[in-house]
């Protein structure tokens, strides 16, 4: 009896804890939710590489393909630049228990980023990584001028804890 007693808990936690009501902002969510829906599809690109003076040191065409693993939570795709021989997988999804959004994206190098904003952002901030000369640095990517169907962003980084950007 004392294991049925303790079987049928266990069973019925799950839908305990699934009943608990969320606490994330449906407005935060739903933008973030946009956002994945707003990458689905074929995209050509151009990505800008910038002196420290903000002009175009040089630009390389590339591309960025996503598709739905589920629906309004989970989308995988895969980036490419051909001139640099560069390709990427990427894992976008929204978090809603930890009220995130986040980008993974891992390529040749095998290194992994993981590049995680709040619900509603349109910024989001990469894992501190070592730098060459010792230090520590971080990555910041922002999504701005948003339409229907474009939007610019700027991938920036720090080496002094988020100071300044570059």
């Amino acid at each position: 009896m004392n294991r049925l007693l303790i079987l049928l808990l266990a069973l019925s936690l799950p839908l305990c804890l699934g009943a608990e009501e969320s606490k994330v902002d449906p407005a935060a969510l739903q933008h973030s939710v946009e956002q994945l829906r707003s990458a689905i599809g074929r995209w050509q690109v151009q990505t800008e590489f910038l002196n420290e003076d903000g002009s175009v040191a040089k630009a390389v065409d590339g591309s960025y393909e996503f598709e739905w693993v589920v629906p309004d939570r989970v989308v995988r795709g895969r980036n490419e630049i051909p001139e640099m021989k560069q390709a990427s997988g990427i894992l976008f999804y929204i978090n809603e228990a930890a009220a995130i959004i986040e980008m993974a994206a891992v390529g040749r190098d095998g290194k992994l980023w993981v590049m995680t904003g709040p619900l509603g952002s349109e910024e989001r901030l990469s894992q501190v990584y070592a730098t060459a000369d010792g230090g520590k640095g971080q990555l910041r990517f922002t999504r701005f001028n948003v339409e229907d169907d474009r939007f610019e962003s700027r991938m920036e980084y720090t080496d002094d804890g988020g100071k300044t950007w570059k």
